[in-house]
């Protein structure tokens, strides 16, 4: 029982030994310790049936009076999770709702139509909603999809099905069958690249990573140095809050400090995450480089655009260059060397091409960022709406359930 309401089974190795219920497809379930804090649901349709034990008790809702979709999103209303809240016993840790708890609180009731009228309502928005959702990531993929065949990348060529290969000798970066399956396995897009392929290193001065000495477990105030955590990086958008308090007692090494319109790559972090690129937008002051990311040192004069390069490092080319190169036993911390990064290969345009392909890239992504806030708005108020149309009216009250 998650606290957003939603409900999943699972297979336990060994027989629960002490006694359980049946639950049914629209089936009122919560969890006693969780309640209050929104774990209660209705058993999906896709679950044709369950075996809860007693900490999740069962109801069963009159469904003569109550739409069970209705009863679904009511129960996740401001207003009775307030009332459950109050109903809460036991300890301060431990504090549970009980059955009889449950029983006794009511919920207002509006009649059958008019329930169902609301529902449909809610769920109109709400589709809006995905909608907005769907096209957003729609949007950001056709943009990859064009920003990567501009520069020449195309999907992995399946392997020819006969002993029988044809290229042109100028067109390989090694005459050898090792150069011939980096290409069609790896997807190396050399061979059909309009513009020349460099590696990292032709295109900057160097990498340098930073220093993680035992720092506080919270973030630095405003007024205090503070160290990166690989979560700054991570996710491809520089989040300044990712980082812990320098010891006072530590001196800073300013020649560490981050900036604006500097470029950070993860070295370490689980494989999908590992070579994760930013570009500093903007930060705080008093943020220092970890040991754990590498900041580029650009040439002077750089050949090659920030921007560009933050989004070439992300396209699924390069991707697979980074992937191919971790080290590391354990699986959820995962390594590239500085050379390992200096040897990636892409597609080096002109100044100027750089920036356009990457404007109409970043301009797409924001139309989809700008999508993603519609329907996140549309969602609060699809919500908005139901709890009004729910709480305003003067229909009167009544038990959740059916004894």
């Amino acid at each position: 029982m998650h606290l957003t309401g939603a409900i999943s089974v699972r297979n336990r190795a060994t027989p629960y030994k002490g006694a359980m219920f049946a639950a049914y497809p629209g089936d009122i379930v919560f969890s006693k310790i969780d309640a209050r804090n929104g774990a209660i649901g209705v058993l999906p349709p896709e679950i044709a049936k369950a075996a809860v034990t007693p900490e999740f008790p069962v109801f069963v809702p009159d469904l003569d009076r109550l739409n069970g979709e209705f009863v679904k999103l009511i129960l996740r209303t401001g207003g009775f999770l307030a009332n459950l809240r109050k109903k809460a016993s036991g300890t301060s840790g431990r504090k549970r709702i009980t059955p009889e708890a449950f029983l006794d609180l009511r919920i207002p009731l509006p009649p059958l139509v008019e329930q169902l009228a609301i529902v449909a309502a809610y769920g109109t928005t709400l589709a809006r909603a995905t909608e907005l959702e769907r096209e957003a990531k729609e949007t950001e993929a056709k943009a990859a999809g064009a920003f990567e065949t501009a520069l020449g990348f195309g999907p992995p060529k399946p392997l020819p099905n006969r002993p029988i290969l044809v290229a042109a000798f100028k067109d390989m970066d090694r005459w050898s069958h090792e150069s011939i399956l980096r290409q069609q396995v790896g997807g190396d897009a050399s061979h059909i690249s309009p513009y020349p392929m460099v590696q990292l290193r032709d295109v900057i001065d160097d990498l340098e990573n930073g220093w993680s000495p035992k720092c506080y477990g919270r973030p630095a105030e405003s007024n205090e140095w503070g160290v990166l955590k690989l979560g700054a990086v991570s996710f491809g958008v520089f989040d300044e809050q990712q980082n812990k308090a320098l010891p006072r007692h530590l001196a800073p090494r300013p020649h560490l400090k981050v900036k604006t319109g500097q470029i950070l790559i993860s070295r370490a972090n689980i494989t999908r995450l590992v070579g994760a690129t930013t570009l500093i937008g903007k930060t705080r002051d008093r943020l220092l480089l970890c040991d754990k990311i590498f900041r580029v040192v650009p040439l002077g004069p750089p050949p090659v655009d920030a921007a560009f390069l933050t989004e070439v490092l992300r396209t699924s080319n390069v991707r697979r260059q980074i992937e191919a190169n971790v080290t590391g036993t354990s699986p959820t911390m995962k390594n590239i060397s500085k050379p390992a990064l200096m040897s990636l290969t892409f597609p080096l345009p002109p100044k100027q091409g750089q920036i356009t392909l990457t404007n109409i890239f970043v301009a797409a992504r924001a139309m989809a960022a700008t999508m993603r806030q519609q329907a996140k708005e549309a969602r609060a108020k699809a919500w908005a709406e139901f709890e009004t149309a729910v709480y305003a009216g003067d229909e009167g009250t009544a038990q959740v359930v059916s004894s």
